[in-house]
């Protein structure tokens, strides 16, 4: 089947997107009571929930850092949640390396020199499925550690994007996903549009690579469009609970 309908005139993918429009993007901050913060992000039919704990004590002296925090991440995708199911021992090697790469990710982006001897713990938790898993978590624990007070250098926002029939497709699901094609995803820091994170799955032929990046760099500038307006509606929602005059 094919992820472009080669019988449209306007070249649409199979949900009717264009090729460089994203899914519709949908948040929320603080919707975990007994977290220090957390959020929810749905792009499409991709539904994420991120839960952050602390700045604590470390929990592992051996591990303790006496110079900054460290993070810990554990990524986790829930039974009913996955569009395609795989084998458990499978599943259990793919989400301990998306965890690993999680974690690697938001240590080149959070301030971890303000909390030496402490420890950052987060949890995701795909509730729903249908392709750029890594990207919306990664989206939605930008939110969650805002949420939960912990200093950034900037939003980490992240984007796949992948080639079909010379087109560059932007914001992928499942179905696009299992095309096989090249799969890239980039996480970075718009502001500076420093990289903290790149990713490539299958070959990406060299001609097509600047404009893969090009493409992927903006569609992250759109998501942190999308993510700033969220944080500062809940700014000011949380400012007029306690009746402060927020700064945003």
């Amino acid at each position: 089947k094919a992820v472009v309908s080669t019988q449209s005139t306007g070249g649409l993918r199979c949900d009717g997107r264009r090729p460089q429009e994203m899914r519709k993007l949908k948040c929320e901050l603080g919707v975990s009571e007994g977290a220090d913060g957390s959020a929810i992000v749905e792009q499409g039919y991709t539904k994420v929930l991120v839960s952050v704990f602390g700045p604590h004590e470390c929990a592992n002296r051996t591990a303790r850092n006496h110079e900054r925090a460290i993070i810990s991440c554990s990524y986790n995708f829930a039974s009913f949640g996955a569009a395609v199911r795989k084998k458990k021992m499978t599943a259990d090697k793919k989400t301990t390396e998306v965890g690993v790469m999680i974690q690697n990710t938001f240590e080149a982006a959070v301030m971890l020199e303000k909390f030496p001897k402490s420890q950052i713990d987060i949890y995701v938790q795909v509730l729903q499925g249908d392709g750029g898993e890594r990207c919306v978590a990664i989206n939605a624990t930008t939110l969650a550690l805002i949420n939960a007070g912990i200093p950034l250098k900037d939003y980490v926002c992240a984007c796949a994007a992948t080639v079909f029939q010379d087109s560059v497709l932007l914001d992928i699901n499942n179905l696009e996903e299992s095309y096989r094609g090249p799969l890239f995803m980039l996480a970075v820091m718009p502001q500076t549009e420093s990289i903290v994170q790149l990713q490539l799955d299958h070959r990406l032929h060299n001609d097509h690579l600047d404009k893969v990046v090009r493409e992927t760099i903006q569609g992250c500038r759109d998501i942190k469009v999308l993510l700033d307006r969220q944080v500062k509606e809940w700014t000011v929602e949380a400012a007029a609970a306690y009746e402060i005059k927020p700064r945003v």
